[in-house]
Protein backbone atom coordinates (compact mmCIF):
# COMPACT_ATOMS: atom_id res chain seq x y z
CA UNK A 1 0.00 0.00 0.00
CA UNK A 2 1.51 3.75 -1.28
CA UNK A 3 0.89 6.30 1.76
CA UNK A 4 -0.52 9.47 0.15
CA UNK A 5 0.10 12.59 1.62
CA UNK A 6 -2.53 14.36 2.65
CA UNK A 7 -2.78 18.41 3.14
CA UNK A 8 -6.05 18.60 6.06
CA UNK A 9 -5.96 17.28 9.04
CA UNK A 10 -9.12 15.77 10.60
CA UNK A 11 -9.74 15.06 14.43
CA UNK A 12 -8.57 11.34 14.64
CA UNK A 13 -4.96 12.65 13.05
CA UNK A 14 -4.82 15.30 15.79
CA UNK A 15 -6.08 12.68 18.85
CA UNK A 16 -3.03 10.93 17.48
CA UNK A 17 -0.42 13.56 17.64
CA UNK A 18 -2.12 15.13 21.04
CA UNK A 19 -3.78 12.21 22.66
CA UNK A 20 -6.41 14.26 23.47
CA UNK A 21 -9.94 12.55 23.09
CA UNK A 22 -12.22 13.79 20.01
CA UNK A 23 -14.13 16.27 21.51
CA UNK A 24 -11.12 18.01 22.53
CA UNK A 25 -9.70 17.85 19.25
CA UNK A 26 -13.41 18.74 17.36
CA UNK A 27 -12.99 22.01 19.52
CA UNK A 28 -9.35 22.75 18.67
CA UNK A 29 -10.50 22.62 14.98
CA UNK A 30 -13.31 25.16 15.46
CA UNK A 31 -11.03 27.46 17.11
CA UNK A 32 -8.37 27.39 14.07
CA UNK A 33 -11.53 27.72 11.77
CA UNK A 34 -12.32 31.20 13.47
CA UNK A 35 -8.52 31.54 13.91
CA UNK A 36 -7.50 31.72 9.92
CA UNK A 37 -11.16 32.88 8.82
CA UNK A 38 -12.56 29.86 7.33
CA UNK A 39 -16.32 28.96 6.80
CA UNK A 40 -17.92 25.79 8.45
CA UNK A 41 -17.06 23.73 5.09
CA UNK A 42 -13.30 24.59 4.67
CA UNK A 43 -10.83 22.18 5.58
CA UNK A 44 -7.88 23.20 7.96
CA UNK A 45 -4.10 21.90 6.29
CA UNK A 46 -1.57 20.45 8.55
CA UNK A 47 0.59 23.56 8.06
CA UNK A 48 -1.78 25.94 9.27
CA UNK A 49 -2.65 23.36 12.53
CA UNK A 50 0.87 23.43 12.82
CA UNK A 51 1.53 27.09 12.80
CA UNK A 52 -1.33 27.13 15.31
CA UNK A 53 0.19 24.43 17.55
CA UNK A 54 3.28 25.24 16.99
CA UNK A 55 4.64 21.98 16.40
CA UNK A 56 7.18 20.98 13.69
CA UNK A 57 5.56 19.92 10.63
CA UNK A 58 7.96 16.70 9.80
CA UNK A 59 6.82 15.69 13.43
CA UNK A 60 3.18 15.63 12.58
CA UNK A 61 3.13 14.49 9.25
CA UNK A 62 5.55 11.26 10.57
CA UNK A 63 2.51 10.56 13.13
CA UNK A 64 -0.62 11.21 10.42
CA UNK A 65 0.66 9.47 7.72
Amino acid sequence: MIATKRICIYPKDIMKVTGKGERYCRKLLEMMKIKYSKNEHQFISVEEFCEFTGLKIEQVKDLII
